[in-house]
């Protein structure tokens, strides 16, 4: 495409937002297209024995991540094991996408507020179509199951979230988005944006900074890193002991290299759980702070103190500080001294 076409210099605020909705179609077009080469959808499985997780990833053509692991699981428990050939998905879902891709592109071009419209309401429609039929599927491995199968809970089913996590028996089970799927959520948002810009044409300079702000907003949120997470108190369990978690000043938890957070209800048994899973060493180790509770001290940063008038739920009778003045102050009330994480 000609750079001068992305000269905004000289045009009226029509023209310039009629070429920003453009753009952003453009860009949901490569989006679309970059998603057939990536993981669309994930489901992890979490237990003792996998603490990095095992993970399914469903890509537009196949499957992909710990297939013959989580096939091997599954055939205790009666579940059919997974094969792409089995999914008539995989055949079409490149050729759907492909469309959607060349049609979104077309509607850049042509600049047709009706033709968007129409795009929209499809590709909203293809994506509850996707998610219903995702769900269908999730139904079918989690309940139809071999009677004849080594383990069996009564009444128990094994169907996987539609998205987010839920329990089953010692695994817990997460079902998000992956990249690609992320990749298709922003093109949605970029067609939303490109018709908002075309309908509220009349008033062109306030559509442009807000959605040129809903965009930098996007950007900013996607780039988040993961880190601590607040604790739930009362229905947060510890991932060692599996008490529940109850005093927030005591509180830490593991954030994995792949975003994953454990959460625990004293040091003691974060310290613990980080021994006998070797794995985890790449993860960062977090403590609540002592007198402010919301916020989580990576332990590299954290000032420890130790002693037995601190009285910890499970004993170890540790607590974190931010701020070595503070931590003073309780090591003389507390008669502790001084630890080291390491």
């Amino acid at each position: 495409m000609p750079l001068h076409l992305f000269n905004f210099n000289g045009m009226n605020n029509s023209v310039k937002i009629k070429m920003s909705s453009r753009i952003m179609l453009v860009i949901a077009a490569a989006l679309l297209t970059a998603s057939m080469f990536v993981a669309i959808w994930r489901i992890e499985l979490d237990a003792p024995q996998y603490p990095e997780g095992l993970a399914l990833l469903i890509f537009s053509n196949k499957l992909g991540g710990d297939v013959d692991i989580i096939n091997g699981l599954n055939h205790y428990i009666g579940m059919q094991t997974l094969h792409a050939e089995n999914f008539i998905e995989f055949s079409i879902m490149r050729y759907i996408i492909s469309a959607y891709a060349l049609f979104t592109l077309l509607v850049a071009v042509l600049g047709n507020k009706k033709l968007l419209q129409f795009l929209l309401a499809a590709f909203v429609l293809f994506g509850i179509v996707a998610m219903v039929d995702f769900y269908r599927w999730n139904y079918d491995y989690g309940h139809n199951l071999d009677p004849n199968a080594a383990i069996k809970v009564p009444g128990m089913a094994y169907q996987p979230p539609l998205i987010g996590y839920k329990q089953l028996l010692n695994f817990g089970a997460y079902s998000v988005p992956d990249f690609g799927g992320w990749m298709f959520i922003g093109a949605g948002i970029l067609m939303v944006l490109a018709l908002a810009m075309e309908t509220f044409l009349a008033k062109p300079k306030t559509a442009f900074k807000a959605s040129m702000s809903i965009v930098a907003l996007m950007l900013f949120t996607s780039c988040s890193q993961s880190g601590p997470k607040p604790v739930k108190l009362n229905v947060d369990n510890c991932e060692f002991c599996k008490m529940t978690i109850a005093d927030a000043k005591f509180a830490a938890q593991v954030v994995t290299a792949k975003g994953r957070n454990y959460m625990f209800d004293d040091v003691g048994c974060m310290q613990r759980y980080k021994k006998d899973n070797e794995a985890l060493n790449d993860a960062v180790y977090y403590i609540a702070d002592f007198t402010n509770p919301d916020l989580f001290i990576a332990t590299k940063d954290a000032i420890l103190i130790q002693g037995d008038q601190i009285k910890s739920p499970m004993g170890g009778g540790i607590a974190a500080f931010s701020n070595k003045q503070t931590a003073g102050n309780y090591l003389a009330k507390f008669s502790a001294s001084y630890l080291q994480w390491q």
